[in-house]
């Protein structure tokens, strides 16, 4: 199986059994050094010659995505633009080349997604058993949840998403505290390709906004980005605390320190921190495809 497709700044893309190549006129690209275009995994080096940027890749590799519909499998990759190689996200749209490769089914294939997986059970001596909830919300308003049928969930660069984290059985005489927040482009909060949102209590992202709440609720929102040259999913992952409410030792109370500031805590008074995630948020894709 192999074709050839032309589209809006692409040359051509070739789809063979197991790998398709993409080529971009340089002549298309005018202003952009060819070393500030990337894959989806920035790892999968473009080529290039006097007219061409290049790339032959495996179907299963360089960040490429694998959709469906009824009849197809779809696999999909982009050549985008970027300013400083340093950035991990960027919130401003750049250039980008979509390419996808489609073939007829051959055999039963479905997509899964580790979404929506709260609530989150813990226990705790001294706090008993104890869950978290991470749900998404459609306004500031927090009236409206999102339908975890609709996930993964798509959103606009900069569009404003809405977050609330609530523990949801009772644990008596006791307020919650987010310590951290941090996006990465996989679900597991040890991905080494992450963002930081909240680090101890405070907000390092210029969007964030903190939304009044309860002690037992904590309420925020931040402008939707994108991980730089990598997949167009986001996962959120927050660390968050019990505490005995209103003892002043505890991080609940302390709230936003600089961490080299930050006071001696009584462990027996709160429980050790917890992760739970949300997503994945997807980009809305607007852009043209080449197929074949």
């Amino acid at each position: 199986m192999s074709s050839t497709t032309v589209t809006l700044g692409i040359s051509s893309v070739v789809c063979n059994e197991t790998s398709m190549t993409v080529a971009v006129k340089k002549s298309s690209i005018l202003g952009i050094h060819e070393d500030h275009l990337r894959l989806n995994d920035p790892s999968c080096i473009l080529s290039s010659n006097s007219t061409d940027i290049f790339r032959t890749i495996d179907l299963n590799t360089c960040g490429t995505h694998l959709e469906e519909d009824g009849d197809n499998l779809i696999f999909t990759n982009e050549i985008t633009s970027f300013d400083n190689p340093n950035d991990v996200i960027t919130r401003e749209e750049p250039l980008k080349f979509e390419f996808s490769c489609v073939y007829p089914k051959k055999s039963n294939v479905s997509l899964e997604f580790l979404v929506n997986e709260t609530p989150y059970v813990d226990s705790e001596k001294g706090f008993g058993k104890f869950t978290y909830q991470f749900e998404l919300f459609n306004s500031s308003l927090f009236n409206g949840m999102v339908d975890p049928a609709s996930y993964p969930v798509e959103v606009d660069l900069d569009e404003m998403i809405y977050m609330e984290i609530t523990p949801t059985s009772p644990v008596l005489n006791t307020e919650m505290f987010v310590e951290s927040c941090k996006a990465t482009p996989s679900d597991s909060p040890d991905d080494p390709a992450h963002y930081s949102i909240i680090e101890n209590g405070c907000k390092r992202d210029r969007t964030v906004e903190i939304y009044p709440s309860s002690k037992s609720q904590f309420r925020f929102g931040m402008k939707a980005f994108k991980f730089i040259g990598m997949h167009d999913q986001v996962y959120i992952n927050c660390a968050v605390i019990l505490c005995e409410a209103g003892n002043l030792n505890t991080g609940c109370a302390q709230g936003c320190i600089d961490g080299t500031r930050r006071r001696r805590r009584e462990t027996a008074l709160q429980t050790s921190s917890h992760y739970i995630s949300q997503g994945p948020l997807r980009l809305r894709r607007s852009v043209l495809n080449a197929s074949s």
